[in-house]
């Protein structure tokens, strides 16, 4: 087998972790929006976190996917650094993103992605479960390879499953593709999946109901689960608000057969948010901070930066702030989109069965995050577009065009955040190769690292310090 096909067996199906919408070209009037300032709490039905980490691992939520057979012959064995404890059965063996499950419409064993397709990441060479995955190459057609699969298919009941997967990996591919390797599609996809899907009966259809987003996918960067404790939404844009299940299950959209599939993976997902709820951030595994600096650091957080991103330690409170476009000041296109010209894929929302209890409702701004284990969650912006904590907090320093290794081991404790290599020439200086799709062009519709300038008033001194305090969180 290939380099290209293995790459892809690691990359070939996309669990959806977000709710809103980019960017349409269809006009029309905004809807109520979610408003400026605190997002209230909402409350949350009980669960079993452990239930929700067995279901996150072992259950074929996300049910439609390559027959076992194909997979075998494709990819083989994984190696055991790969697997995670906590698999059952064929799982056990599985790389920890990939699941075995029989399908619910025949007896044949399928694969598909699970939920830590995104949600879990290498960092220092160690997988942390929670943390936003920023290497995951997005980049290619998916059609291209659903459709290859079909050579190694040759049961006829194993070919029906592999043609459900694989038409709606086409039908949502050209929605998916990223301009930059780390970048994550999943709002874009969200919106493509929605324009399949019946809102009432959650019945898919080869024909499209309502025009798709546009095909030039705008950037997000997956958010670290530890942080969902803290949220009362789970999106940049105050979206994703009441029941956050109904927005955690999406991944199941894309294989949906109906209401009654979706109710009994609802089912499960009460366990599922509890289990997330119940993780913690990481700690720093380099030199124990400066203990002196990081009080000064802490000083400095509390003055310049605690009014929206919250205070921390025992009697710390986040205060789930929206913070407009107008006073944040970073890429607003997943904000403009998420309030302007998406009226469609709000109302399909609205009148869907995920709507029962759950707001996709967006604000025009973006809610501040709490910042436990955010030297761990580099690149950032909602767009992944500044390398390091370091550069955010000192914005004519930051790069226009750069790019880095994507190896986990390559970090920078002192900046905190990825090593990079800033260049002189965006995608459109780089001829069409695998080296263009490593570039972070922040010229790019979507990409811009602006914004964020409240550092800016700090001097050096002060900026070393919020970094080692920002260390000890």
């Amino acid at each position: 087998m290939t380099i290209r096909m293995r790459t892809w067996f690691r990359l070939f199906f996309v669990a959806l972790a977000a709710g809103g919408c980019t960017r349409s070209d269809v006009e029309g009037s905004p809807r109520e929006l979610a408003p400026i300032g605190p997002v209230p709490e909402y409350a949350q039905l009980p669960g079993d976190p452990a239930a929700g980490y067995d279901t996150v691992l072992n259950a074929g939520y996300v049910s439609c996917g390559i027959p076992l057979t194909a997979w075998d012959r494709l990819v083989g064995e994984t190696p055991s650094t790969t697997w995670i404890p906590g698999r059952t059965g064929r799982n056990a063996t599985l790389p920890y993103a990939y699941t075995a499950f029989t399908s619910p419409r025949s007896n044949v064993e399928l694969v598909s992605a699970n939920c830590l397709t995104c949600h879990a990441a290498y960092f220092d060479g160690e997988l942390v479960v929670g943390l936003g995955n920023e290497s995951r190459d997005y980049t290619d057609d998916l059609s291209f390879y659903a459709e290859a699969v079909g050579a190694f298919v040759t049961d006829p009941e194993e070919r029906v499953e592999w043609r459900l997967w694989a038409d709606r990996v086409g039908a949502i591919a050209p929605y998916s593709r990223t301009h930059t390797i780390g970048a994550n599609p999943a709002d874009n996809l969200t919106a493509a999946i929605f324009a399949h899907l019946d809102p009432v009966t959650l019945e898919w259809s080869e024909e499209l109901r309502m025009d798709p987003p546009p095909e030039y996918v705008v950037p997000s960067s997956p958010p670290a689960w530890w942080w969902m404790k803290k949220k009362n939404a789970m999106f940049y844009t105050a979206s994703g608000r009441g029941d956050h299940t109904r927005f955690m299950m999406l991944a199941s959209s894309l294989c949906s057969e109906g209401v009654d599939e979706a109710a009994a993976i609802n089912g499960m997902f009460d366990d599922v948010r509890a289990w997330i709820a119940s993780l913690e951030a990481p700690a720093w595994p380099f030199a124990q901070p400066d203990p002196v600096l990081a009080r000064e650091g802490e000083r400095v957080f509390q003055a310049a930066c605690s009014r929206c991103h919250g205070t921390y330690g025992p009697a710390g409170v986040y205060p789930n702030l929206v913070v407009g476009l107008d006073e944040i000041g970073t890429d607003p296109w997943i904000a403009e989109g998420a309030t302007t010209n998406t009226d469609r894929f709000l109302g399909w929302f609205e009148e869907s069965w995920y709507a029962q209890g759950a707001v996709l409702t967006p604000a025009p701004g973006y809610v501040a995050p709490p910042l436990d284990g955010v030297w761990a969650t580099a690149p950032y912006l909602h767009n992944g577009s500044v390398p390091t904590i370091e550069l955010l907090l000192n914005s004519p320093s930051r790069p226009q065009f750069w790019t880095r290794t994507f190896a986990s081991t390559d970090y920078d404790p002192d900046a905190l955040g990825w090593n990079f290599t800033a260049l002189d020439h965006g995608k459109a200086g780089e001829p069409d190769s695998s080296e263009r799709a490593r570039i972070y062009d922040t010229t790019q519709d979507g990409y811009a690292n602006t914004g964020h300038t409240f550092g800016d008033d700090l001097d050096d001194d002060a900026r070393r310090a919020v970094l080692e305090y920002l260390k000890t969180l």
